[in-house]
């Protein structure tokens, strides 16, 4: 288990802990009692640490490398029915987005997503789940498919941004995610887009618009990740704990501004503290949203979804 910087007392508390049950067992001493107040002391650090969680903090949450991925999801709500397709039909097949059909329950959907690594080889092969242009070209081609045979889509948001290289950009990127929010914006099949942890940029809005949108507890959303954004006020990385609280890119900021629909709460701890809690939430969130939208007719669909976007944002003239 690894821990972040503001999670040490946790960590000291579980080797105390760890060390109390290892005496208790291995010599003939009682343990049982200090075992007991050092279980109630780490509950109490926990509920203390993770309810008083700052955007930076939540933002370190949503990178943590133990949490679960695009693919996790995938296994723990398709099990075996999911069914992985491939490649934009123009240039390649893009590894840092995924997609393919899998069911859900009885119902099947087409399920989207960018795939981060696990380790170092992972993680380059995925491209740090920063996709290329292709990879929004797959993702808009699978959308394609899904509206052409009725099946509803689901998008799991998870990146840093899209892809910044050279050739990302000589392959027509912005092009790319301008193509997908507006054929999106149409789409006449259900969209439901969960943010599972990071939501930076156009990268996470070229599959991002939905009829509903949902964010995990400890997720962000924004126009730009807080260190970029320190960057370019401050010339520097120092300030990025600032930028975070000011972006408000948090998901009870983005539900108070009414940019996401719903928040997905996680277990004391984060999402990779109790995976299988986890996975049910998202799975009944979804299927929640499935039944509220399913019956909707496609013109309504797309007027509902238009009228959404169209309603987000206030100016004073």
């Amino acid at each position: 288990m690894e821990y972040l910087e503001f999670e040490l007392p946790i960590k000291e508390l579980e080797e105390q802990l760890q060390k109390c049950e290892i005496i208790g067992t291995e010599s003939e001493v009682d343990v049982t009692e200090t075992c007991k107040q050092i279980e109630k002391k780490l509950i109490a650090t926990k509920k203390d640490i993770y309810k008083n969680l700052t955007p930076w903090q939540r933002v370190q949450m949503s990178r943590h490398p133990n949490r679960p991925y695009t693919l996790d999801y995938v296994k723990a709500l398709c099990g075996e029915s999911f069914l992985e397709l491939h490649g934009d039909r123009n240039v390649k097949d893009d590894k840092a987005m995924i997609g393919g059909l899998g069911k859900i329950g009885d119902q099947s959907f087409m399920i989207i997503g960018q795939q981060k690594g696990y380790n170092t080889k992972t993680r380059q092969y995925r491209n740090f789940g920063m996709a290329n242009p292709e990879g929004y070209r797959k993702a808009l081609r699978l959308m394609k498919s899904a509206e052409k045979f009725g099946i509803p889509v689901i998008t799991l948001i998870d990146t840093p941004g899209a892809y910044p290289g050279l050739e990302a950009e000589e392959r027509g990127q912005g092009e790319a995610i301008a193509r997908n929010i507006l054929e999106m914006t149409r789409l006449k099949v259900p969209i439901i887009t969960v943010i599972i942890g990071e939501g930076a940029s156009g990268g996470a809005l070229g599959i991002g618009v939905g009829d509903k949108v949902m964010m995990l507890e400890n997720t962000w959303y924004s126009v730009i990740s807080p260190e970029s954004c320190s960057s370019i006020l401050w010339r520097s990385w120092e300030y990025k704990e600032l930028a975070a609280d000011a972006l408000k890119l948090t998901a009870t900021d983005m539900k108070r501004m009414k940019l996401v629909d719903q928040i997905i709460k996680e277990p004391l701890g984060g999402a990779h503290s109790d995976r299988e809690t986890t996975f049910l939430s998202v799975r009944d969130a979804i299927l929640k949203s499935f039944e509220e939208l399913k019956n909707l007719s496609s013109k309504e669909l797309v007027k509902n979804r238009m009228d959404k976007y169209m309603n987000m944002g206030v100016f004073k003239g």
